[in-house]
């Protein structure tokens, strides 16, 4: 299994056990999916009716995303002038983070990163912004969008912001 952690903030993002699309050599897609989770469903192995209780006690269920929920990422928000100052100091962190590592990728990068940042720009009302368990600000901002039948949510990583573990 593969986990995908930022290289900025060191944060979880996702892992393999989504279906990953690699977009234009710039980023991946993540499809996710609405899920219905439980909380405090904790079985204590008492009976509640031989005790007096109530058993039909509403639990509080509620439907979250399984990637937000699983990778604890965190909704924020950017208005785009906001989003562009933030996105240019993040893709000069990244061009530095692969001069470092792996110089050759930097024109790739540049060109995939700018084509990329370009659609979001032109799409920009689509997207929700979501921040990894750390809250750097530094960091990787994933965007949540929908497929074309609007009820199929999926993220955008950029690939060059990412850093495969195996599990």
């Amino acid at each position: 299994m593969l986990l995908y952690r930022d290289i900025i903030a060191g944060d979880e993002l996702f892992s393999d056990a989504y279906p990953i699309k690699l977009i234009d050599d710039a980023a991946y897609e993540v499809d996710c999916a609405m899920i219905t989770i439980k909380e405090g469903d904790v079985d204590i192995g008492a009976n509640p009716s031989a005790e007096g209780g109530d058993e039909g006690v509403d639990e509080s269920a509620q439907t979250v995303n399984n990637v937000i929920h699983s990778f604890r990422l965190t909704e924020t928000s950017f208005d785009k002038k906001s989003y562009m100052t933030y996105i240019k100091g993040y893709m000069k962190a990244l061009k530095a983070k692969l001069q470092e590592s792996n110089p050759e990728r930097v024109p790739i990068f540049e060109k995939n990163a700018a084509a990329l940042v370009k659609k979001i720009l032109g799409n920009f009302k689509d997207y929700e912004f979501y921040v990894g368990e750390s809250m750097d600000p530094e960091g990787m901002v994933a965007l949540l969008n929908y497929r074309e039948d609007g009820v199929t949510p999926y993220f955008t990583f950029f690939k060059d912001g990412l850093k495969e573990e195996k599990l």
